[in-house]
């Protein structure tokens, strides 16, 4: 049996090895084997509202750390490019910038399209079979829905596959009236493995015990997780119809007072709806026992901000930041080697350890 397994039978089985949240070795091969394959969410169309901007980022940074950069350029198309100069390795875009027309390397005037596309480099007349496709920045795939935008190092499989269930479920939301807002933007620095923070996710098991004032929006009955192939979502119902989405006849779930879709995307990624817009969580390791979470507000109803199960994020982080501590130090103990689930309330925690052994074991 290889060293990563989960019964795929719930109730024949037992957590994922606790190497996953301890050991250096598998935190390094999880760059490649987990996250490099995965779709990330990298922000917002508004990055690059107009023709000829230039946004530098940092795909996870203190992690995968991969200089990335979105243009937009003057025909209109966004592209999600490498910002590293193919000729010796310098960033070609340090900041923010408008109304470009190309992008040139500072380093020695390596001149490329906002598309990528090589165009000239002084004093290489005599350089042979040059240039060639090499010489093109690398061009990483983008997936928009809405006004939300993805990309993969190393696209494994497509965007649908991991996206497909949420959009469908949610096509009734006019996504592109959703507004960033950094104001209400949070980032939190959790002393836990990105995993552990991941799989407390993924169960509403411990809302009685944990969240007391998520616990008085939620019906606790009727809170229920489906799981799909790279995504799961789980349902927070209300007691009463207050605070809830105004559902349309299309909806899925119209005549139920939904408060709150948590889906979790594999596998680091949370999109949280509200009625009053979007809280994005994007889970980045930075150590075996080091996160870093991004709390991304999209706002779409600021009247109905901060209400319901929507309210008190902040408290409710807390909550779960202390719990994941408590894990962490816990996990580490030679009396702990693996736990059971309930098969009624964990099957978002099953799935997850599942995909991580699927991918540590290749």
């Amino acid at each position: 049996m290889s060293q990563f397994y989960v019964d795929p039978n719930i109730a024949k089985a037992s957590t994922i090895s606790t190497d996953v949240y301890t050991s250096k070795a598998i935190f390094e091969a999880a760059k490649e084997k987990i996250f490099a394959s995965s779709w990330q969410f990298i922000g917002s169309r508004e990055i690059v509202k107009f023709n000829g901007d230039v946004q530098p980022f940092t795909l996870l940074e203190n992690y995968m750390n991969e200089p990335l950069m979105l243009t937009k350029d003057t025909a209109g198309e966004v592209h999600c490019l490498s910002n590293v100069c193919t000729h010796r390795g310098n960033l070609i875009s340090y900041k923010q910038c408008s109304k470009a027309t190309n992008l040139r390397c500072k380093y020695h005037g390596r001149l490329f399209e906002l598309s990528g596309k090589f165009i000239s480099m002084p004093e290489f007349k005599e350089v042979e079979n040059f240039p060639c496709e090499a010489d093109n920045l690398p061009v990483l795939p983008l997936f928009n829905w809405g006004n939300l935008l993805f990309t993969s190092l190393h696209k494994k499989d497509e965007a649908p596959i991991y996206l497909s269930e949420m959009m469908e479920r949610l096509h009734w939301l006019p996504l592109d009236e959703f507004v960033y807002r950094g104001d209400l933007s949070k980032t939190f620095d959790i002393d836990a493995s990105w995993a552990l923070y991941c799989e407390n996710y993924l169960e509403g098991f411990h809302i009685p015990f944990v969240h007391a004032s998520l616990n008085s929006a939620l019906s606790f009955g009727d809170y229920t997780t489906e799981l799909y192939a790279k995504a799961s979502l789980q349902l927070g119902v209300s007691k009463d119809a207050a605070n809830c989405f105004d559902l349309p006849k299309t909806s899925i779930d119209y005549g139920t007072n939904v408060a709150a879709y948590y889906f979790w995307v594999y596998p680091n990624m949370m999109f949280n709806f509200y009625p009053w817009g979007l809280s994005v969580n994007i889970v980045s390791p930075v150590a075996v026992n080091k996160t870093k979470v991004e709390f991304l507000t999209f706002m779409w109803k600021e009247e109905k901000y901060d209400k319901g199960a929507g309210s008190d994020l902040d408290k409710v982080e807390m909550e779960d930041e202390e719990i994941v501590h408590s894990v962490q130090k816990g996990i580490v103990s030679r009396f702990y080697q693996h736990g059971r689930y309930s098969v009624t309330r964990e099957t978002g925690t099953h799935h997850f350890h599942r995909l991580l052994a699927e991918s540590l074991n290749h």
